[in-house]
């Protein structure tokens, strides 16, 4: 199993008049641990779109725990369970500066071919730096 830790600050234009997390800026959350969790192990999104791959999502869900707030240091922890085939699945946990779960959810991405558009397995490029790690 893959897992990575990134951490982020919460801005104050990604809160509602609250001061909690507006629900939407989760997603861009998840994004950003994503792509840093590809780029930690070798490869960018950026070389597997060049290399001819989209990955777009499928499916994303999300279960609010309890609110994050405006400056709080936010840790995302993002683990892929299983080495893709066709699909890519990603999970995630929110922990505040305190270590309490304020956020889980997970995504799922598909594999489709730049050019066609058609479904495809997951790119080479990528299978060769997450092989080690299952």
């Amino acid at each position: 199993m893959f897992i990575y830790h990134h951490q982020l600050r919460v801005r104050y234009g990604d809160t509602d008049q609250m001061g909690y997390v507006y629900y939407g800026n989760y997603g861009y959350y998840y994004e950003q641990a994503r792509s840093e969790a590809i780029r930690s192990i070798g490869i960018s999104y950026k070389e597997i779109e060049d290399s001819g791959t989209m990955m777009p999502i499928t499916r994303m869900n999300i279960k609010y725990v309890q609110p994050a707030r405006y400056d709080e240091l936010l840790t995302i922890k993002t683990w892929v369970p299983e080495l893709p085939h066709r699909i890519i699945l990603f999970k995630y946990e929110i922990f505040n500066e305190q270590n309490i779960l304020v956020n889980e959810g997970e995504t799922q991405l598909i594999f489709i071919d730049a050019m066609t558009k058609k479904l495809k397995t997951a790119p080479p490029i990528l299978l060769e730096k997450m092989k080690p790690l299952f």
